[in-house]
């Protein structure tokens, strides 16, 4: 039996593992019929193969065959075809996701199960999640030790390294965030309910003051509900929401990456062309929402919600709690200063005012500067002035103006329109 645990890239901690039984050849690559599928655009579509060539009394020999257009590393080492001896670090591609690949023999823990017409054949065996590399280090006897401070899972035994509490059959492996409406948690899915076997994901709680606010549940209870009936891969997926104890929660798609927010404050404003293309991958997703019927607006379009998939490099909104349908009543003033349209202020949101807040994301990503700074009086309204701000083009410039307009009726009226302009200033 094998197992393939794709690793974090900077602290090489597990993600996510894939192991095998009685399987004689393993494919990987970022096709659907692979048995380990990587959505990254450094992976071919059929990138490598993993064959078993003998068999022995000590375990199973395999042997690396690399198909992929932007090579296979091998511990670091280019390969076309070689030897894999067991704890190998497979590389898809320079910069790509890294695997990596060990010959267990365990003790099952955790079983994915499939009904009998989903099986596949033998060479495709169904995937199932062990934890341990022999029946003397199971996780009732690991002791965990030579772990990384930063691992949340034992290198030995597969097993989180500290659960802080479990909420059904979720375990708690981390608090991401606290806030007002509620905490953040990263947990695990320790009965692999949700997708066949043990996986990460976020847990949302609702805190317990906010549960005597009516409002408060109506936003919590619409983001759940909104992302159950959306499927975009731009969009965090959903997975459930339940009560327990009295407390609401909300289970949703892990994204590994970093917001927009974050990310500028750490290394500095972006380069225009990236910033363009971040905008027009939103005005993908704004497109998606708009279209809906009735169309949803987001409501609180702003770097912090906008998160970089880094597998990818491409965008995914969050926080659904502020969206609302077209034609319902007026409601409670919602948006983040700076970003939100005069009509959202007066709390009577349309589609073009999630449009709006591209622009003052635009002035924020190519200047790390909050865009209130560049708000000024100009004739009867306040507008955006970025004529003195060298990284903006005229050509965008005129774009974050248009964006911008006071009036709707004067901006662009769909976000295939906004995304259409931006293409034609890229760099």
């Amino acid at each position: 039996m094998v197992s393939l645990t794709l690793l974090e890239p900077q602290q090489k901690t597990p993600l996510q593992q894939w192991c095998f039984e009685n399987s004689s050849i393993i494919r990987i690559g970022r096709a659907a019929d692979n048995h380990v599928v990587l959505t990254d655009s450094l992976v071919s579509r059929h990138h490598l193969e993993l064959r078993q060539v003998d068999l022995a009394s000590n375990g199973a020999a395999w042997r690396l065959i690399s198909q992929g257009t932007n090579g296979t590393f091998l511990n670091g080492v280019l390969v076309i075809q070689s030897p894999l001896p067991d704890n190998s670090l497979l590389q898809l591609a320079q910069g790509g996701p890294i695997l990596q690949f060990q010959i267990q023999e365990v003790t099952v823990l955790e079983t994915g199960l499939r009904s009998p017409d989903m099986q596949r054949p033998e060479e495709n065996a169904a995937e199932t999640f062990y934890s341990a590399k022999n029946p003397a280090n199971s996780s009732s006897t690991c002791t965990h030790e030579g772990n990384s401070p930063n691992n949340l899972f034992c290198i030995h035994c597969g097993q989180p390294l500290s659960v802080q509490q479990r909420i059904r059959h979720y375990q708690v492996l981390r608090t991401l965030g606290q806030g007002g409406m509620g905490t953040t948690y990263l947990a695990r899915d320790a009965t692999g309910e949700i997708a066949a076997m043990p996986q990460l994901l976020v847990l949302k709680q609702m805190n317990a003051d906010m549960v005597k606010i009516a409002k408060a549940q109506e936003l919590f209870e619409r983001e759940a509900y909104t992302l159950k009936s959306l499927n975009h891969p731009g969009i965090p997926k959903y997975y459930d929401f339940f009560v327990e104890d009295g407390k609401k929660y909300l289970a949703m798609e892990l994204i590994h990456g970093q917001d927009l927010e974050k990310r500028v404050y750490t290394t500095g404003p972006v380069t225009p062309s990236q910033a363009i293309a971040w905008m027009i991958q939103t005005c993908d997703i704004l497109d998606y929402l708009h279209s809906q019927s009735p169309p949803l607006i987001h409501r609180d379009i702003k770097p912090a919600n906008l998160m970089v998939r880094s597998s990818v490099n491409r965008i995914v909104l969050l926080d659904f709690g502020a969206v609302k349908e077209i034609g319902t009543a007026p409601g409670t003033r919602i948006g983040a200063e700076g970003y939100c349209a005069p009509e959202q202020e007066r709390g009577q949101p349309l589609t073009q005012s999630d449009l709006y807040a591209i622009g003052p994301t635009l002035i924020f990503l190519l200047t790390g500067e909050n865009p209130f700074k560049y708000y000024r009086q100009r004739g009867r309204n306040f507008r955006f002035d970025v004529a003195k701000v060298p990284t903006i083009s005229s050509q965008l410039r005129d774009v974050i103006d248009r964006v911008t307009e006071p009036l709707p009726r004067d901006r662009y009226q769909t976000a295939k329109e906004l995304a259409a302009a931006l293409a034609a200033c890229k760099v």
